[in-house]
């Protein structure tokens, strides 16, 4: 460790009390003396110095985990992480012996053994021993030599963790309510496999459950570094759960509205949407509720799925900010998510009424995706007697723009002249949306990319993803590019507003010119750009859906 890093850990150190702890703080098991020269001590990066043969294996861990198990197996398993709450959680106080204990259910599949036990090694050295009824990890037919045998030895000799193991591959949903069927705590505290807790992440989900049984809590997730295992997390504002019209999950700021409601930067906050991997629930109303959906396969959707039931059927979704958990967001998804369409339209045909056809309008193969039988959750739905989608619009996500989608206005974006050739817009970042130039591109009638909506405000508008884009002109050209549409409620950009006249003709409004479909653009391809209007069938343009 070089001065500079010195500094900075001796800096972080410095927030930690001093004082010992409360005896019913005390976690089940202290960690190991500190060692600040350590590997990845203090959540620090790390990079290794490799030889060639050093450096095949640590990409060969990667490949196969899509995590640098390689480095992972190198950094102690009981590691300690910056502080990174918000100072105001340190003063909060609990009544230990009045909160809900609770189980921690892992699943995992072929996870790397420094990883898992780094998660249950975090979770014994920061949860009070009062308050942890026990660990139940669920093998989920893993087939690693690793995961037999020796991880049963090993758990053998520590407190409060059970390992059981599925008969066949269950997939996340069926794995965690294996988990869940056996778990003897109040309250279910479900956590992914590769996960570091931070210090005080227990009790502020066990104390807001106290206070509200049919509050579903989550903590904040701070991103753990899949590469250098550095802990990114930070003190400031965490963001929401939301999604988008391919009911594919989303991040966001909190909204102005549920900054107003909070009194305190150490109120809970409202989420219409919760990742998925880490939350807490009363065991109670997690069987209420109907708990998951076992007709969902593998992972992907249920997250959206449950987050849906929550506030449609009485309950709230919510992060506590005082609560952070580390997840290593690996690469890529390590194994195949085949099953998530199937379990997206499960999602849709129970929760989403009519709402339904706007995620297949974007999603045109998802109409053919056989999802299974889902009498018994709409019956479970009626029984509740849950609130219906538009509810949940309006109250949960008001700021999700709800495509207008009116017959005829919505879809493939084709050019009369160059025959089968779409709008076509597609941003290299999942995550950035906007500032890219929309092309022409041959007609795939997939939805996504080539997805776009007219709206009743002469918008085109890109709302496959989240937030939506608008097209709009790049500033000092004459092609086009998409910035975010306004939000619900407010006045459209003049630069947004293009009327589509009944000869076809796209007019610019701020420009006085017309949508042209260029062969060769100065990027190389086809593309369109804005041109004086004339009668020129290259400046003919109709929607075309593909169901």
């Amino acid at each position: 460790m070089d001065k500079i890093e010195r500094e900075q850990a001796s800096l972080l150190l410095s927030t930690f009390p001093k004082t010992p702890r409360p005896a019913l703080k005390r976690p089940v098991y202290d960690k190991p003396p500190l060692d600040l020269n350590a590997l990845g001590e203090m959540g620090r990066a790390v990079k290794l110095d490799l030889n060639d043969e050093e450096q095949r294996k640590q990409e060969e861990s990667i490949k196969k985990h899509q995590i640098n198990t390689y480095l992972s197996d190198r950094i102690s398993l009981h590691r300690r992480l910056p502080e990174r709450w918000n100072p105001l959680c340190r003063d909060l106080k609990y009544d230990y012996r009045n909160l809900p204990s609770t189980s921690v259910v892992i699943a995992f599949y072929n996870e790397a053994w420094s990883t898992l036990l780094r998660t249950v090694h975090s979770v014994l050295e920061t949860s009070p021993d009062v308050l942890l009824r026990e660990i139940i990890l669920v093998d989920d037919y893993s087939d690693q030599e690793h995961l037999k045998q020796p991880l049963e030895d090993y758990i053998s000799k520590l407190q409060k963790v059970r390992l059981i193991r599925a008969r066949k591959r269950e997939g996340l949903v069926r794995a965690r309510l294996l988990g869940a069927s056996i778990a003897t705590g109040h309250v279910l505290t479900f956590l992914d496999c590769h996960c570091e807790c931070h210090e005080g992440w227990l009790e502020p989900l066990l104390h807001r459950i106290k206070e509200e049984e049919t509050a579903v809590v989550c903590p904040v997730i701070d991103v753990i570094d899949w590469n250098t295992f550095q802990y990114l997390g930070n003190s400031g504002e965490p963001q929401i759960g939301g999604f988008d019209w391919r009911l594919v999950f989303t991040w966001h700021p909190i909204p102005e509205y549920e900054q107003k409601r909070r009194r305190s930067q150490t109120d809970v906050i409202r989420s219409p949407t919760m990742a998925g991997g880490l939350f807490a629930v009363s065991k109670n109303y997690f069987q209420y509720l109907g708990t998951y959906d076992t007709g969902m396969e593998v992972w992907g959707g249920e997250n959206l799925e449950f987050s849906f039931r929550i506030w449609q059927c009485g309950g709230s979704l919510e992060i506590h900010p005082c609560s952070h958990v580390g997840h290593v967001f690996p690469k890529k998804a390590p194994y195949s998510r085949s099953k998530a369409l199937a379990n997206s339209v499960r999602a849709a045909e129970v929760w989403m009424d009519g709402y339904k056809e706007l995620y297949y309008h974007r999603n045109p193969h998802a109409r053919l995706e056989a999802f299974g039988d889902v009498t018994s959750r709409r019956k479970l739905r009626q029984q509740l007697g849950c609130k219906d989608f538009k509810w949940y619009l309006e109250n949960v996500y008001p700021d999700l723009n709800v495509p207008e989608d009116q017959p005829g206005m919505f879809g493939m974006l084709k050019n009369k002249g160059m025959q089968n050739h779409c709008f076509d817009y597609n941003p290299p970042e999942e995550h950035k949306v906007v500032g890219h130039r929309v092309i022409l591109y041959p007609c795939h009638g997939m939805g996504q990319n080539q997805f776009f909506e007219y709206s009743s405000q002469n918008e085109i508008r890109y709302n496959t993803r989240e937030p939506s884009g608008c097209v709009t002109v790049d500033s000092g050209t004459d092609y086009l590019t998409v910035q975010l549409c306004s939000k619900p409620r407010q006045p459209v950009p003049e630069e947004h507003k293009f009327v589509l006249k009944e000869d076809g003709t796209l007019y610019h409004v701020v420009t006085n010119k017309c949508v042209e479909a260029v062969q060769k653009s100065n990027s190389g391809g086809p593309a369109p750009v804005l041109r004086p209007c004339s009668d020129s069938i290259y400046q003919k343009w109709f929607f075309m859906e593909r169901t």
